[in-house]
């Protein structure tokens, strides 16, 4: 009878979640059509995040996925765990990206489906603003949570000291599994687990801390120049530097702050270990005080 009993909780779940994504895309094009007039980036994002979550609720996959073990996708790129790692968010793209060292760079080993991130594109402000952080964050072991309420997590680090330098906070903003977010990226159980064996494995065998860059879309000119009336346009100009130079150089950039702006510099073998560094406020303190007069 039990058994009987949780078959149909299990009925009843799933024909509901059918019947939200249904719903979904029966709204979509209203929905679409309220938003886009507006804002046609939080029209996609709202569209795919009800889809998303309709499906994850479905225990359907939310975006085509690995189908091997990750011993064997490891094998089959000539990669193994415990290899440096760097971490891409995109934010519109709902993927998370992770790169390992091979040789003397860094080659693409999987990109993962974000089931939801909350917000909008644009940088975290204050703490309760179930907005997602976009810029250049470090993680190391201590930041990890193995007993999460969400599965797995780790800490990003916000708010980083450019951050605090524009007077941003907030707390515990974290990659996690599940399926629910207030300002996280969550990523569902299944994707956390290949990521949290790749990022412990990496700290495990010696890397320090690996950098996770979380960017608004993927940031070609052409992406930045439809959004150049956005607010947030002189921010992004500041990421678009880092991006620009691991696309073409498949090595972590140097990223530092210097007088409340990222400043960042061709990559070299290790600085995907390397923490951010506040720039000017070291150069400062070798030159000493300014005088006057």
């Amino acid at each position: 009878m039990r058994s009987r009993l949780d078959g149909l909780g299990r009925g009843a779940l799933l024909m509901g979640a059918l019947g939200l994504l249904m719903v979904a895309v029966a709204l979509g094009p209203w929905m679409r059509a309220a938003l886009v007039e507006r804002d046609p980036d939080q029209a996609r994002i709202e569209a795919e995040r009800t889809r998303r979550k309709a499906l994850a609720l479905a225990g359907m996959p939310i975006a085509d996925g690995p189908i091997s073990s990750l011993d064997e996708r490891l094998r089959a790129a000539g990669l193994r765990a415990g290899s440096p790692v760097y971490l891409r968010i995109f934010k519109l793209e709902f993927e998370l990206e992770v790169w390992m060292r091979r040789g003397t760079g860094f080659v693409h080993f999987a990109t993962y489906p974000i089931c939801r991130w909350s917000g909008r594109l644009g940088p975290k402000l204050r703490e309760g603003d179930r907005q997602a952080p976009e810029g250049f964050y470090t993680v190391d072991a201590s930041a990890l949570n193995p007993h999460s309420r969400w599965h797995r997590s780790f800490n990003l680090g916000f708010p980083n000291a450019f951050d605090r330098a524009h007077a941003r906070d907030g707390t515990h903003l974290m990659v996690h599994g599940g399926c629910s977010s207030a300002g996280c990226y969550a990523m569902t159980n299944a994707g956390m687990d290949d990521i949290w064996r790749l990022v412990t494995a990496a700290l495990k065998a010696g890397q320090p801390r690996f950098h996770v860059h979380i960017f608004p879309f993927r940031m070609s000119e052409e992406a930045l120049a439809t959004r150049a009336g956005s607010r947030w346009s002189p921010f992004w100009s500041e990421l678009k530097p880092a991006y620009d130079l691991f696309e073409t150089r498949r090595l972590p950039p140097l990223v530092e702050i210097c007088e409340g702006r990222y400043q960042v510099a061709a990559g070299m073998r290790g600085s995907e270990a390397m923490p951010i560094g506040e720039a000017c406020r070291q150069r400062r303190a070798a030159i000493g005080p300014r005088r006057t007069g």
